[in-house]
């Protein structure tokens, strides 16, 4: 048996089709996974997140650590509330994490790191903010619902009260509010706007009730997992790991190398890689019927011809519902043709290299 988040009984009691994940007993779809993702892209679905990891930093140079342990630049959050999306790297430049950071105060942000990262990014964590005088507050009392879809903001503030409700509906994108015992944050992983709500644990039940009464739709990992790569989302332990660096997994713009005198974990690393260069991540649509999946080869060449020299590999594939075919993520030498061969099932099949994000907003980017 796996680890339960506080939702568990509520997933097994809707018929969820439970999976491992990383450890944790999670619900892979509830009837369809199709029609969950339909309703995120259309209305609104809710998501159970709790087996993320929240955790508290603290201390009068809460800042600096953070300017120093993330690839990002915390200094560019200067309003309450206002979130920062980072890598956390190795001296060698691989991504040991990709989280959300949050400014509260000047002796108080939040962190939320992956499930299957925990262990080791506290350990990370409590290692560097020692000699800082930080704090590492894993918060286990908190769970974490996402309500994600055009729908969802005005689904979610109806369950606040009237003098909160108009303070939720006016949060910033990529920005958080306390409210009550809740964390509102208008942030998500579907490409479509919401909340992720960080509440304690004893309330997701009712909260998620509540929503699910009111016509949000529950939604498991497989919804999250196609909506996320029709956004152009990254999954840890895909599309990077400790073994690539953020530049070579579509992240550059995820590190900040000015103010030149700010140094960070990796940065020495990362400043080598700039100069010699490397691959760099695409996507990719099929151009045949087919389904992309990771670890495909992809091969130059354009269609109908023997494939030629493989330049790289499918980091992330599914076929996209909102596009009705095949799309990838993928790492491919750097300056790779705008037609390639992808192998599936020992045969090449033809597949146009693309910009991701696929879908945004509910709305096809890639025709």
């Amino acid at each position: 048996m796996g680890l339960k988040t506080p939702l568990y009984d509520v997933h097994v009691s809707s018929g969820a089709k439970i999976i491992d994940f990383g450890g944790w007993d999670m619900p892979l779809s509830y009837r369809s996974q199709l029609d969950e993702h339909r309703a995120v892209r259309r209305d609104s679905g809710i998501f159970d997140v709790s087996h993320m990891c929240v955790v508290d930093l603290t201390g009068a140079r809460v800042r600096e650590f953070l300017r120093y342990v993330l690839a990002n630049d915390v200094a560019k959050l200067t309003v309450p509330g206002a979130a920062l999306y980072s890598c956390m790297l190795k001296p060698s430049g691989g991504v040991i994490d990709d989280l959300i950071v949050y400014f509260l105060t000047d002796a108080w942000f939040r962190m939320v790191v992956n499930a299957g990262t925990r262990g080791k990014d506290l350990k990370w964590l409590e290692e560097h903010a020692a000699p800082f005088g930080v704090p590492v507050r894993e918060r286990k009392d908190l769970a974490i619902l996402a309500v994600q879809g055009p729908r969802a903001r005005e689904k979610t503030a109806a369950l606040l009260s009237a003098a909160h409700q108009e303070t939720a509906l006016r949060i910033a994108r990529f920005s958080g509010a306390a409210i009550d015992s809740w964390f509102l944050a208008r942030t998500g992983y579907t490409g479509e706007d919401g909340f992720e709500i960080m509440l304690p644990a004893e309330e997701a039940a009712t909260v998620w009730r509540s929503l699910v009464a009111s016509g949000v739709t529950a939604a498991g990992l497989g919804a999250r997992d196609t909506l996320r790569l029709e956004a152009g989302m990254n999954l840890y332990g895909s599309d990077m790991d400790e073994s690539r660096n953020p530049l070579e997994s579509g992240l550059a713009w995820t590190v900040a190398f000015e103010p030149k005198e700010r140094d960070f974990i990796g940065r020495a690393a990362l400043e080598q890689v700039r100069v010699q260069g490397c691959d760099e991540m695409v996507g990719l649509v099929l151009e045949e019927r087919g389904v992309l999946r990771n670890h495909q080869p992809v091969f130059a060449g354009p269609p109908g011809q023997s494939p030629g020299l493989k330049i790289g590999e499918i980091t992330s594939g599914t076929f996209s519902p909102t596009l009705n075919r095949a799309i990838a993520l993928a790492r491919v030498q750097r300056g790779a043709p705008a037609r390639v061969q992808v192998e599936i099932r020992g045969q090449p099949h033809a597949a146009r290299v693309v910009k991701p994000p696929f879908v945004r907003n509910g709305k096809a980017l890639i025709q």
